[in-house]
């Protein structure tokens, strides 16, 4: 299964960041907004057409481009323990 990113997270939805794989200046831009691998971050809106997308992290709403959520990957554990957790 392909790994999950914030690009497949729709409103309301949650997950854990694992890493982001953009070039350095990118990445450096991210974390300095607080996208850091082990912070929870949830979807908010989007703008029509869906681009850019906002997400909520570390107490502030941050719009990225889909092209950029695509690259943010979601740590597939917490998933599987969400997944468990609703049995």
């Amino acid at each position: 299964m392909p790994a999950r990113t914030l690009s497949d997270l729709r409103q309301g939805d949650e997950g854990v960041l694992d890493r982001l794989e953009v070039i350095a200046e990118v990445a450096e831009r991210l974390m300095e907004l607080g996208f850091l691998p082990g912070v929870r971050v949830s979807a908010g809106r989007a703008a029509p057409g869906g681009d850019p997308m906002v997400f909520r992290v570390d107490g502030s709403e941050v719009a990225i481009r889909r092209a950029t959520a695509r690259r943010l990957i979601l740590n597939d554990s917490a998933r599987a323990g969400e997944e468990g957790g609703n049995v």
